[in-house]
């Protein structure tokens, strides 16, 4: 009691929800990438009606890793959503689906035309699952990924999100796909 307690935010750039609205929407999450994206899938759900098809493609290690298992049940229980869970790695009683999540993609529920993706995860996972979706005949311009750095202060001073030409505090940490792509490819960068 009486002490003084600061709080800063929200630094950064958000999801495009608003943006996606009219076509179809895929959510594509890797490991932890799901806690970034679930509040996206949460405010697609609590507008369901501004989106066409609606489609959540999560990938975990194995299944002990998977966040917000319920949530992920209860969704799946929906008729309005298409949501599909792999993992790398079966152990237990797991009886889903094994492999990476870029698997999912062709048989995902969603136009490639008028879908709008974003993508949060390792790093190596969000180049392959864009490569896939390139693939698929999803334009770069309609992909969204989610570029996680350390960041220190927060307005774009210190450094520390440096990422290429972006400081992730302030342009990031969500950019479009075609903006990155080139710093993809870049090893440990």
């Amino acid at each position: 009691p009486g002490d003084v307690l600061g709080v800063r935010g929200p630094f950064g750039t958000a999801w495009p929800l608003d943006g996606a609205a009219g076509g179809d929407l895929l959510i594509v999450a890797g490991g932890i990438g799901l806690a970034p994206l679930r509040p996206a899938m949460h405010h697609a759900l609590a507008h369901r009606a501004h989106f066409g098809d609606v489609c959540l493609l999560v990938g975990a290690r194995n299944p002990e890793e998977l966040l917000y298992p319920a949530e992920l049940e209860a969704w799946r229980g929906r008729f309005d959503v298409d949501v599909r869970v792999t993992v790398d790695t079966a152990v237990g009683a797991w009886h889903g689906r094994v492999g990476v999540v870029t698997r999912l993609i062709p048989h995902a529920d969603f136009d490639p035309q008028t879908a709008t993706v974003m993508l949060c995860g390792p790093e190596a996972m969000i180049r392959f699952t864009a490569y896939a979706l390139l693939e698929a005949g999803v334009a770069p311009e309609r992909i969204w990924v989610s570029q996680e750095r350390n960041m220190q202060c927060a307005v774009g001073h210190c450094g520390h999100c440096q990422y290429g030409p972006f400081l992730l505090c302030r342009d990031g940490p969500v950019l479009r796909y075609d903006a990155v792509a080139a710093l993809m490819e870049v090893r440990e960068l």
